[in-house]
């Protein structure tokens, strides 16, 4: 089963409510092609600001391996487990850059695939999915209920028996 973040896109100004076909899911999940192609992809999904601070570290980062001379090996290393952080990130750096543009997180939706996670959104998001209710009971009045005294305490912790006793 996959997870799927359900963001809802802010209104137009020719509408009064977001368009239903404009909602967009996000999966959490881990994303190859994030992985592979970093930037390309962050190009492909508008995350600007996100790219800036990729480039801001790959300079930085270039920068800390020249100044100490960092062997290739190294260097090929941290450069994977920057595209691994990137792979495992992606879903919630799309989700970050939406949220900063305006969208709002609705729901999170747990399916099997896409289309699956659209449908259940769409019909909890409509009320067809809400299982229908029985009405509320009635509260009663409370009543006023005797106090039991507490049994004295015996020096005795626990169910332990009491000293002396059969077992």
């Amino acid at each position: 089963m996959a997870v799927f973040s359900a963001l809802e896109p802010p209104p137009r100004a020719q509408e009064s409510a977001a368009a239903l076909d404009r909602f967009v899911f996000v999966r959490d999940r881990f994303n190859w092609a994030a992985f592979f192609f970093g930037a390309l992809w962050m190009i492909w999904h508008r995350l600007w600001l996100v790219l800036l601070g990729y480039f801001a570290v790959i300079v930085a980062l270039e920068g800390i391996f020249r100044l100490t001379g960092t062997p290739s090996s190294v260097r090929f290393v941290v450069e994977v487990l920057l595209a691994v952080l990137i792979g495992l990130e992606a879903s919630s750096l799309r989700r970050w850059t939406l949220r900063r543009r305006g969208w709002h997180e609705r729901d999170i939706v747990v399916a099997d695939d896409l289309e699956s996670a659209e449908r259940r959104f769409f019909a909890d998001w409509a009320g067809e999915a809400a299982p229908a209710r029985a009405p509320a009971p009635a509260t009663l009045a409370p009543t006023a209920v005797p106090r039991v005294p507490a049994p004295a305490p015996a020096g005795v912790v626990g169910l332990f028996p009491q000293p002396g006793g059969s077992r």
